[in-house]
This record gives C-alpha cells, sequence and structure tokens, in this order.
C-alpha cells in the first residue's frame, strides 16, 4: 500500500529509489531482478528486509542509493508521466480551497498520470471516496494498475468516460469537483448534477490558458456559481543553510587591537636593530680614524726634533725624505671625535634605551586570548531570484444550497416561477436556483 506502516521491505512493495534530487524513480521489488544505473548494481533480493530509508551501497563498491517508503508526495516527483501533471504547491492550493479533509467526496475529472488522485486519496481516508474520470482508454487502464497496486481500490473508482457529453456517473453525492480538462465549461452543467444541494460545495477548474479562464467563468455564473476567483501559482525557492554564528564586536576588537600591538612591535625591532647597524659601522670608522691619527702624530713629532726650533712654518710641515726623490707633504688633520670613545675590546652593544630590542620584552601588557568558542550554528535564509515558470490558472467557485420547496398543505402559501427576479428581492443569502415566493 501507498502509505503502509510497514518498517521494512518486502517482496512486491513499491519502493522510491532515491539517486539524486534529478533521479528519482519508483522500483517494485522482485525477487530475482536487479537494479543498475550510474551509481551501481542492486540485487532486488538484498533489499527485502531492510528499513525503509535505508542507505544501501553498490555491491562493487562504488556508488550507493536510498532506498524510501512511497508518499504522495515522493510519487509525484517519481511517477511516470503520462500527461502534464499537477506538482505539490498546485495539489496543496487545490485542496485546501476545495476544503477537502478525511470524509469528503470528491469527484476529478481527467486522472492523467494519477498525481492529484494520489494526494487526495490520502486526504479523504478510508471514510471518504474519489471517483476519477479519463477519457483515453489507455491511460485509464494503466491508473487503474497503479491503484490496485498501491492499495487504492475501496478509495478510489475509476471510470473511463467522456464527461463533457456523458456527464458523471453519480447526482448530489460529492463536496467538490474538480476538472482537469481541455474545455471545462463543457462540463460544468454536469458538475452542478453532481453536487449536494444541501450543502455548500465547492467547484475547480485547471486551465493553462487564459482564453480557458474566460469561458469557464461564463459558464460558472451561467450555472449559478458565486465567489468566482482565479488564481495563478508560482513558486519562488528559499534556500536554508546552517552556518557558525558570527563572533561579537568585542571579540573582533580585541582581535583587530592585538595585531596592531604586533605590528608596532616588530617595525620597532626593525628601528632599533637598523641603529644598532649604524652604531657598529661608526665604531669601524672611530677605529680606523684613530690608527692613522697616531701614525700622523709620530711622523710630525720626529720632522720636528729634526728640523729643531729655528726651522719656518712652512718647513714644519714639509717633511724631506733622503735622497733627490720629490717631497712629500702630509697634512696632518687633528679632528675630536664627535661622540665618546668606546671600548673597543667590549662585546657589549649600545643600544637606544627608548627602543625595545628583540631581546627586550615589551612593557605592554597583551590583552589575554583564550581557545577560541566552539562556534554555535545559526540558520541563514535566502530567497532565490529566480521564480519557477506558469504551470496553469486554478478557477475556483461556490455553489450555495438551494432552499427547501414546503409543501402546500402545511403552509399557506404559493410558489409562482418567474423568470426574471423581482426588482426588490428579499434580503438574506443568494438561493442558487430562480423561485421566488409569493405570500398571499
Amino acid at each position: 500500500m501507498m502509505w503502509s506502516t510497514k518498517k521494512q521491505i518486502a517482496a512486491n512493495d513499491t519502493v522510491i529509489i532515491w539517486q539524486t534530487r534529478d533521479a528519482i524513480q519508483p522500483l517494485v521489488i522482485t525477487p530475482g531482478k536487479e537494479f543498475s544505473s550510474k551509481f551501481g548494481h542492486y540485487r532486488h533480493s538484498d533489499l527485502i528486509g531492510i528499513p525503509y530509508g535505508s542507505k544501501v551501497a553498490s555491491r562493487v563498491g562504488k556508488g550507493f542509493i536510498h532506498v524510501l517508503r512511497p508518499t504522495p508526495e515522493l510519487w509525484t516527483m517519481a511517477l511516470p508521466h503520462r500527461t502534464q501533471i499537477l506538482y505539490l504547491a498546485d495539489i496543496a492550493f487545490i485542496t485546501s480551497h476545495l476544503n477537502i479533509k478525511p470524509g469528503s467526496r470528491v469527484i476529478e475529472a481527467g486522472t492523467g498520470s494519477g498525481s492529484f488522485s494520489h494526494s487526495v486519496a490520502r486526504t479523504i481516508g478510508s471514510t471518504g471516496h474519489l471517483w476519477s474520470y479519463e477519457f483515453h482508454e489507455a491511460r485509464a487502464e494503466k491508473a487503474r494498475e497503479e491503484f490496485g497496486r498501491h492499495g487504492m481500490n475501496d478509495i478510489v473508482t475509476l471510470t473511463h468516460r467522456n464527461v463533457c457529453k456523458d456527464g458523471f456517473t453519480v447526482e448530489d453525492t460529492v463536496d467538490a469537483v474538480f476538472l482537469d480538462l481541455p474545455a471545462p465549461w463543457e462540463a460544468v452543467e454536469h458538475a452542478k448534477q453532481s453536487l449536494r444541494k444541501d450543502r455548500m460545495t465547492r467547484i475547480c477548474c485547471f486551465s493553462p490558458c487564459m482564453e480557458q479562464v474566460l469561458r469557464t467563468v461564463n459558464a460558472l455564473n451561467d450555472a449559478g456559481f458565486t465567489e468566482i476567483t482565479m488564481f495563478e501559482t508560482l513558486l519562488r525557492p528559499v534556500d536554508v543553510s546552517h552556518v557558525p554564528a558570527p563572533q561579537s564586536i568585542t571579540e573582533i576588537s580585541a582581535k583587530l587591537k592585538q595585531s596592531e600591538r604586533k605590528r608596532e612591535e616588530k617595525r620597532l625591532q626593525q628601528i632599533a636593530a637598523g641603529r644598532q647597524q649604524q652604531h657598529k659601522r661608526k665604531r669601524d670608522d672611530d677605529n680606523t680614524t684613530t690608527t692613522t691619527t697616531t701614525a700622523t702624530v709620530k711622523d710630525h713629532q720626529l720632522k720636528e726634533s729634526l728640523d729643531g726650533d729655528d726651522a719656518s712654518p712652512l718647513d714644519r710641515k714639509r717633511l724631506k725624505t733622503d735622497g733627490d726623490g720629490p717631497d712629500v707633504s702630509v697634512s696632518i688633520i687633528l679632528e675630536p671625535p664627535q661622540e665618546e670613545e668606546m671600548d673597543v675590546d667590549s662585546n657589549e652593544e649600545t643600544v637606544d634605551p627608548a627602543l625595545p630590542t628583540s631581546k627586550s620584552k615589551s612593557t605592554t601588557p597583551l590583552i589575554p586570548v583564550g581557545p577560541p568558542p566552539v562556534p554555535s550554528k545559526v540558520s541563514l535564509s535566502k530567497v532565490i531570484s529566480e521564480v519557477r515558470g506558469h504551470t496553469s490558472y486554478l478557477t475556483f467557485a461556490t455553489l450555495l444550497p438551494f432552499a427547501p420547496m414546503p409543501s402546500p398543505e402545511t403552509e399557506p402559501s404559493t410558489w409562482t416561477t418567474s423568470s426574471a427576479p423581482t426588482k426588490n428581492p428579499p434580503p438574506g443569502p443568494r438561493l442558487g436556483c430562480d423561485m421566488v415566493m409569493t405570500i398571499s
């Protein structure tokens, strides 16, 4: 049965094979047969005895499928299309507006692939009944076979019949009528005869073209239906995803401050390292200048001791070598060092105390950051801009109950039939007939 409560799969059961969102198909479990697809090969006998909803791996170890219990919703997605079918959005909308509920009696004209039939059969239950009519004989036989295999024979009565010409097989019986026909206006009068007259009843016509809607509305008006309304059902899917909860502003601010502090420390360390290299170069230059100056001073003192005190200032600046070689003049430039003398043999390095070094620790306290908390999941919904295309127009109408006709023996009043309404009709609900009561 389509909505059985069995927990495990048995032989000859109808199951739904879910491969992907776009690859869903029904399967009748038959021992000895195999199911093959691009997701692997599966023996029907291996599926017998496993629970519904199981994930079954392929025998070769590549790919898997899910074996699901059939429901009207899954059947709509997986059924073999013999005609254009009604989908879940239209089915739910029609069921709601026709006020179909457990125990309701419904007529469906245009069985087609049986999508709407399965949903209505589940809604009305065992206490209700569905009369379904199909003009095409081959489609009617195929649908009858499916209804029997799904255990719906006690709920659904399928008839091969042209309802536009021959009408329905029941009168004054049903609570709702659904017409999925090329020319529904031709079956409006027959539908009115099949609807109950002791209570408010409803009708729905499923038409893909606006011209069909206009002719159907005119026929409903002529038949005495009221509250005629047309709807178009469009789908706007919403994508719902679970993502980690966003961090608080306090956490984000603390992380930014810590990152800025680390960058500043790195910059100061680079400046300190550059100054250390500069001090080292200056020490090397000072050592070279001191050695040169010492040698020059000794040569100058030696020259003065040779020339004596009577030498002229010009001669004191000139040092003559032995022989006939050219004179060599040595200019003595004594410049006091710009900075204090430093111990050359010392291994200690002078660093600006105002700048932190790589060996020094920053005195600025860091904000302690503990282990990140486990993010909780939040649900985000995003409306997809693409709207699924038009399927058909749904035209609804209501038929009000007829007023009971009193007997002339019990009430002193007479009834006359008038083809035109009176100028001042009495207040009250509209009657579904052309009878006017005149009190004598």
